[in-house]
């Protein structure tokens, strides 16, 4: 069984936040919180959320047990993009592309060996 959460339309580019998901992924929940809570990226406060949601959501709707849980998948997707501008030299217009992301974290039990 696993549990998942999402925050969907970030105002973060989706690469920003890939290089934290690499750090969590296939962590036990624990020392992914940890990581999460050490590393100075704005992509860590956010996918900390959203790791503490699905924890949350494990135990809660799922009755899994807390001490158990890990990061089994954790991804990033691109979001729409909102196009705006700005004036350059000579009277021209330049396009600024601000990105969005959606961030999925799954998390489930370990299976004792």
């Amino acid at each position: 069984m696993e549990a998942r959460a999402e925050h969907k339309y970030a105002r973060i580019s989706p690469r920003k936040v890939q290089i934290v998901c690499d750090l969590i992924r296939d962590k036990d929940a624990a020392t992914a919180r940890g990581i999460l809570m050490n590393t100075p990226k704005e992509g860590a406060r956010l996918l900390l959320k959203v790791l503490d949601s699905a924890c949350a959501n494990a135990e809660n709707n799922h009755e899994m047990d807390p001490a158990k849980l890990y990061v089994a998948k954790t991804w990033v997707a691109p979001g729409p993009i909102l196009k705006r501008g700005r004036a350059t030299a000579r009277g021209r217009y330049s396009r600024i592309l601000k990105r969005t992301s959606h961030i999925i974290v799954t998390v489930a039990e370990k299976e004792e060996a």
